[in-house]
């Protein structure tokens, strides 16, 4: 007897075709979707999981796994609320996470739609993460392999949708799966990973921006950290906090992005110390499980690759949502976001939208547990 239907988002890769081959092995009755994100029209340089090639491969596994596939054009939507945002974020001086965006604007939101239109009642990803069942209560949980753990990404999902996914490589190593697309003779199986974003073609974030600005590029001073001008820049757009490489200027000593000023187009250089925060300011546009009662002690991550600091999700004397860290957390980024764990469970995340500095008396005060 034929499982229930299940949709899985397949991108070409070898991820998402060995969880596909896992769901079919389950007894699912699975249907294979692409959505078609973005293309390369500037440089002819072929991207990993948008480009027709890896489109071409996701066809090529659905029809050696027997199973019917289909591909939907979404390049207007994730140009709107993924592109768009991350270009706008560049230039007001933040430091986008386009990942997480896509997954709460396109990816899932989009997946579940086309769940319910074409009859299957679960969603399914090569992501590396966990679902499990807590008296009913759908939880998101970190992957078994650390260094492929992609929890991050997923923690805008509400537990009503957490219900309906699938996560077949939860329990797998990447070398695992590698190894069962090589032993089934998967199309893509030897197919290489990219590390950068699907979008920006070889890693250039600042010519990807640059290029889309529409005017809006503004040069601006570099200074020291006493406020003396040391240099100029094109834009605020090719910095972000925590930055030591392609400053344009030399001091003497090492350098890195501690601040940057938007208004005036500034960016401020400063001595590695001064990258530690005490926090950060959240936006209230965040989400947690609806379970989490603060203040509420975590791990705390501020970015993808960031190993997870001890510390306090809370609310401030201003009733503003802020965590707290243990101890200073280097380069905390503006547009970055803050996801806190709970073990291996995932709590919730926001976005940060301000680092607090260790140096400020009044905001430590203003992070004393109520």
């Amino acid at each position: 007897m034929q499982g229930p239907r299940v949709l899985i988002a397949m991108s070409g890769g070898v991820d998402s075709s060995v969880a596909a081959l896992r769901l079919v092995r389950q007894g699912f009755d699975v249907v294979g979707v692409t959505l078609h994100l973005w293309d390369y029209p500037d440089d002819g340089e072929k991207g990993r999981c948008c480009a027709p090639e890896d489109q071409h491969d996701a066809r090529r596994v659905a029809d050696q796994l027997g199973i019917p596939h289909f591909t939907f054009d979404r390049r207007e939507l994730f140009a709107k609320t993924v592109v768009q945002p991350f270009v706008d974020a560049y230039l007001s001086g933040k430091t986008p996470s386009p990942c997480v965006d896509c997954n709460r604007t396109v990816k899932m939101h989009e997946l579940l739609g086309l769940a319910d239109r074409l009859g299957a009642e679960k969603v399914a990803t090569g992501h590396y993460a966990c679902v499990r069942d807590r008296d009913g209560v759908a939880e998101l949980h970190r992957g078994r392999d650390d260094g492929k753990d992609q929890s991050y990404f997923l923690h805008v999902l509400r537990p009503d949708q957490l219900r309906r996914v699938v996560l077949p490589l939860g329990d797998a190593t990447k070398e695992e799966v590698r190894a069962e697309a090589i032993a089934e003779d998967l199309p893509g199986a030897r197919k290489g990973e990219s590390q950068e974003l699907c979008f920006v073609s070889g890693g250039r974030y600042d010519a990807f921006v640059g290029a889309r600005a529409a005017g809006r590029v503004r040069p601006g001073p570099i200074v020291d950290d006493t406020g003396r001008v040391v240099g100029a820049h094109e834009g605020v757009h090719r910095f972000t906090v925590g930055q030591r490489k392609g400053l344009g200027v030399a001091l003497g000593k090492p350098a890195f992005v501690v601040g940057i000023d938007p208004e005036t187009a500034t960016v401020r250089l400063g001595e590695e110390s001064e990258l530690g925060s005490a926090g950060a300011v959240l936006s209230e546009a965040g989400r947690f499980d609806p379970d989490v009662v603060f203040p509420r002690e975590a791990m705390i991550k501020v970015r993808a690759r960031h190993v997870a600091q001890p510390g306090v999700v809370q609310r401030d004397g201003a009733g503003r949502l802020v965590v707290r860290f243990h101890e200073p957390v280097r380069a905390v980024a503006p547009g970055q976001v803050a996801v806190a764990y709970d073990g291996t469970r995932v709590l919730g995340g926001a976005p940060i939208v301000e680092a607090i500095p260790r140096t400020r008396p009044d905001v430590d005060r203003s992070l004393e547990a109520p």
